[in-house]
């Protein structure tokens, strides 16, 4: 009997792993990082209920931190066997694991400088050495193309359309029995990245569920981010937008810039404030065959860089752009404000009415972004309570996650629904509305399962 484990992004959006055990082998699908509210946070620092040295091999479905971000605690534990992933996961997580593991260290110094802490000493969890570690166990599987995981358990990668590199994990297991790991399900008719690939026969189905209960806003070809941005430039202020430095700030950049071609939209100053973002673009340019056809003509980095386009690569030329008066868009990480060089622009920019904060993707309970969107009047940032006059505005179009629409279309290619659906990644709300919209429309079997269940598939 094969058993599945969630010990991540049950009734919630973060954490995304999965424990599999199956024919004497125990596999780890996503090793994901919780985020958000603190609660959660603190399921971080718990040891898993299998220990890391036990584990026989470990898979990946895209380099984004809720899927990756506990990859060098786990290696730090004991974790010493292979990881794959597609290349284009692979080169994405030579950026992330490193700077999240620099980005803790820096927090721990700070806190213990500062005192802020409940912890004394503060400390990281996990380093940058673990980071490289963790690197080093990659191995890059190219998309569908079945490859043997462990005896009995075959695996194939197939195109989500989420991130560079994103893949649905299609496991077969000795017998013929399947399961289809969704990982983050892409969006139809986007630019940079292409459609996700129609899903493949499967007896179980994980399907994320982060926008189960809504519709994104339509295609309005970039009028409302024009608007906003003249609007702010109106005003003399700046425009702030937290974006992922991967996946995100590619979309974010290639609108400005389509808007500047258009005629719409001044050509200003654009800073790109992220070195961790600029090697993506890099990489992006470097895997354009696995682009959307709109970017794939051109087949340079320059795809990506509008007229007065100007990167930020030192901690001093940020700091230098902070204290800048000039009216301009600066785009910076981390998507959700809840680290990195986004949260100096934040303290420069939130208390300035003629600025404006924009976000672009999700945010997550617990975290600035929510806490803006969501109308705070001031916010906590490095310990400092910062009052908010900036307008907040949020545009959702840009998401890189599937909304219901889009999930129930990708479902439709199904010939043969799976005998079980599982739905994961998303709050409670949302889940719970995409789980009677599947049932009832569908007439799928759909769970929902909490953390830590454990279920039996045969």
């Amino acid at each position: 009997m094969t058993k599945l484990t969630f010990l991540g992004a049950a009734r919630t959006v973060t954490g995304s792993k999965y424990l599999v055990e199956t024919g004497g082998h125990k596999i780890l699908v996503d090793c994901g990082l919780f985020q958000g509210l603190k609660e959660l946070r603190l399921r971080n620092w718990e040891a898993l209920p299998v220990d890391p040295s036990d584990l026989s091999a470990a898979v990946l479905t895209h380099a984004h931190l809720d899927h990756t971000g506990y990859l060098p605690r786990l290696v730090a534990d004991g974790y010493h066997k292979r990881v794959l992933c597609t290349p284009g996961t692979a080169d994405l997580c030579k950026l992330v694991l490193p700077d999240s593991a620099r980005l803790q260290e820096e927090d721990a110094r700070e806190a213990n400088r500062l005192h802020y802490s409940r912890h004394d000493p503060a400390l990281p969890l996990y380093r940058e050495s673990d980071a490289f570690r963790a690197l080093s166990q990659l191995q890059p599987v190219a998309f569908d193309k079945p490859v043997s995981l462990v005896d009995g358990v075959d695996i194939e990668f197939i195109h989500a359309g989420h991130l560079l590199g994103s893949a649905f994990v299609r496991m077969t297991i000795k017998g013929g029995q399947t399961v289809l790991f969704g990982g983050d399900l892409g969006r139809y008719a986007r630019p940079v990245l292409p459609d996700p690939s129609a899903p493949p026969p499967a007896d179980v189905l994980l399907l994320e569920s982060t926008y189960g209960d809504r519709v994104h806003e339509p295609d309005d070809r970039g009028a409302r981010l024009a608007s906003i941005i003249k609007d702010t430039i109106a005003r003399g202020g700046k425009l702030i937008i937290p974006a992922f430095a991967i996946g995100r700030v590619e979309e974010v950049l290639y609108w400005i810039k389509k808007l500047e071609d258009e005629g719409t939209i001044p050509k200003l100053p654009v800073f790109l404030d992220s070195p961790m973002a600029l090697d993506a673009l890099r990489y992006y340019a470097s895997r354009a065959a696995e682009l959307d056809a709109d970017v794939q003509a051109a087949s340079e980095i320059r795809r990506f860089f509008t007229a007065r386009f100007q990167p930020v690569a030192s901690a001093q030329q940020s700091s230098e752009l902070v204290r800048s008066k000039i009216p301009s868009i600066v785009v910076s990480s981390s998507g959700m404000a809840t680290g990195g060089r986004v949260l100096h622009h934040l303290l420069g920019a939130l208390p300035d009415k003629r600025s404006t904060v924009l976000f672009v993707g999700y945010q997550a309970a617990g975290t600035r972004g929510r806490q803006l969107i969501d109308g705070a009047r001031e916010v906590k940032i490095r310990g400092q309570l910062v009052p908010v006059h900036a307008r907040v505005e949020r545009i959702d179009s840009m998401s890189a996650h599937a909304d219901s629409h889009e999930t129930l279309r990708w479902l439709g290619g199904f010939k043969t629904p799976p005998r079980m659906t599982y739905l994961v990644h998303g709050e409670p709300g949302p889940m719970d509305a995409l789980k009677a919209t599947i049932e009832s429309q569908l007439k799928w079997q759909v769970h929902t399962p909490a953390h830590l269940e454990q279920v039996a598939i045969s």
